[in-house]
């Protein structure tokens, strides 16, 4: 740095020299009487080694506090934004999450309500099949009870047919006389007791009426009788006397 700055000062004093020169010769200018001898200067001359450039590290520049400012709101609004998007996806899992709730809902009110409907079909199925079969039940029931009727009817018309053979009126008997007597019978149609329960008031009819069921003795035509209708009305059989008919 320094031998060029040298040099530079020796080519100045040269261009200052030429340039006095020169001038002198333009004016007139006259020579003083002494000689003036002007001696060039000698420059020493070196290689200057030139040191290798250093690379220029480029500066960041800092954010000026306006940047700074623009960039902190642009943060800003994207956070917004990211929280508005947070809350709109929020709101539509919500809003999938009641629907698929409504639908299981409504399906196992379908579900529900058909149940209860199957149940009350049943239910009325049901009803119907007991009130139908108590119809039947009820008829048949009349049946049988005619068809039992029908059968005592002809069992109670073979008693009073063998009673009245078996029954001899005594002389004392008269029209308004009636005794009525309680056949006791087993299945077999045995007779194994008689009771009066109403007296005709003449003690020979009594009797008459008495010795009429002993004389019997036995129905044995019952014992084809169902058990059912035996129990039902031929365990006890009450028949009444009187010199006109004989009832049972």
């Amino acid at each position: 740095m320094r031998d060029s700055l040298s040099y530079g000062i020796g080519i100045l004093f040269s261009l200052t020299v030429h340039g006095l020169v020169l001038w002198a010769l333009v004016i007139g200018w006259q020579p003083m009487t002494q000689q003036i001898v002007i001696q060039p200067q000698y420059i020493e001359a070196k290689l200057v080694e030139l040191a290798p450039k250093k690379k220029a590290v480029k500066k960041v520049k800092k954010p000026s506090n306006n940047t700074a400012q623009k960039k902190r709101e642009k943060q800003k609004r994207l956070e917004i934004e990211k929280r508005k998007e947070q809350a709109r996806k929020a709101r539509r899992r919500k809003a999938e999450d009641d629907r698929k709730e409504q639908e299981r809902l409504t399906a196992e009110k379908r579900a529900q309500a058909e149940k209860k409907r199957l149940e009350e079909a049943e239910r009325q199925r049901l009803l119907i099949e007991s009130e139908f079969a108590a119809a039947i039940a009820a008829e048949q029931s009349l049946i049988n009870a005619q068809e039992d009727e029908i059968a005592a009817n002809s069992y109670r018309q073979l008693i009073q047919r063998r009673l009245s053979e078996n029954w001899n009126r005594p002389p004392s008997a008269r029209r308004e006389m009636e005794t009525t007597i309680r056949l006791q019978l087993v299945p077999t149609g045995r007779i194994v007791g008689v009771t009066v329960l109403k007296s005709s008031g003449d003690g020979a009819f009594d009797r008459s009426v008495e010795q009429a069921a002993f004389k019997a003795d036995q129905f044995i035509e019952l014992q084809s009788m169902s058990p059912v209708l035996f129990e039902k009305k031929f365990r006890q059989v009450d028949v009444a006397f009187s010199p006109q008919d004989l009832r049972l």
